[in-house]
């Protein structure tokens, strides 16, 4: 059976490198059909359940990885529930309906949302497709390595977006496979720093909320395997500001137009501002990961809420 995504242009960001003296290369994931690098690890999660004979595919998603199960699930004639918290947004629930999926509203954060999916497994022929933490959704996020393999040479560093941890360990999951040894730059708005805390500490931080606008990064705990990345890898946290993400989102907007979520301009802002993390790099790799829950009208909500 064919991927369910497809595979996406690496693009130079001509006058961002020029600005910074960097070569800035962006994989444009925001470009996948249901909006974001969800459906590499969701396509092929869901693709493994119906082959064992899964017929309702159960989600839990602020809106990313939930659009993604539902366009899975049309793709391949199942049902699909999708639980969505309070905090999602009106764009998202529109487009999970959009692709006929049932939607339940429960919560106010992603966890809460994760406890009720639970209950709708009623029998064996239900699926739960978690939004981060499961090895086939790592295996289905490698494929983006396998194809950055083939569209440049070695990057320097990858800067990423983290929020429960299943792109990061996607992307780790590849490089271990090619042999590469690139840093990873692991980027969170304060809020939602829940990977930021967990290295600090050593151990799994658990958020007692999410306060960032950046609401796909809303995973009050990473993933136990994102962390343990941590001792097998050089991975470089870094937290932004709402401020500086959208800011980023804003400069992508103009230079690209398109529009990005304020989860992704996380990593933007790393490309954008030019970091320290990125001091020693000349070649540098950042994965847009798009998002569903933006509109033109609430990024220039956020431009004016920030005075930017």
């Amino acid at each position: 059976m064919p991927p369910i995504h497809i595979t996406t242009p690496l693009l130079e960001h001509r006058l961002l490198s020029e600005a910074i003296g960097k070569k800035i290369l962006l994989k444009m994931e925001c470009l996948q059909p249901p909006g974001s690098f969800k459906i590499r690890g969701v396509g092929y999660l869901c693709q493994k359940a119906v082959e064992s004979g899964a017929t309702h595919l159960i989600s839990s998603s602020a809106g990313n990885a939930g659009y993604a199960v539902a366009y899975a699930g049309r793709k391949l004639g199942v049902k699909v529930t999708v639980v969505t918290p309070e905090n999602s947004s009106p764009r998202a629930r529109d487009l999970i309906r959009s692709e006929k999926a049932e939607l339940i509203i429960h919560g106010l954060a992603w966890d809460d949302a994760h406890l009720r999916a639970q209950e709708c497994l009623l029998d064996a022929q239900c699926a739960y497709v978690p939004p981060f933490d499961h090895p086939d959704l790592w295996t289905g996020h490698s494929t983006l390595i396998d194809e950055l393999e083939t569209q440049c040479a070695q990057p320097d560093a990858v800067v990423l977006s983290v929020g429960g941890g299943g792109l990061m360990c996607g992307v780790l999951e590849g490089m271990e496979r090619l042999g590469w040894r690139t840093p990873v730059i692991a980027a969170e708005t304060r809020g939602a720093d829940s990977f930021y805390q967990s290295v600090e500490k050593g151990r799994l931080v658990t958020l007692n909320a999410i306060t960032s606008i950046a609401q796909s990064l809303g995973a009050k705990t990473v993933a136990q395997k994102a962390l343990d990345w941590t001792s097998r890898h050089e991975i470089r946290t870094v937290v932004v500001s709402d401020k500086d993400a959208v800011k980023a989102c804003l400069a992508f907007a103009d230079d690209r137009k398109i529009l990005v979520e304020p989860a992704c301009g996380a990593s933007l802002a790393v490309a954008y501002d030019n970091l320290a993390v990125l001091k020693e790099a000349r070649m540098v790799v950042v994965i847009v990961c798009g998002g569903i829950g933006v509109t033109l009208n609430r990024m220039w909500q956020w431009k004016k809420d920030f005075n930017l």
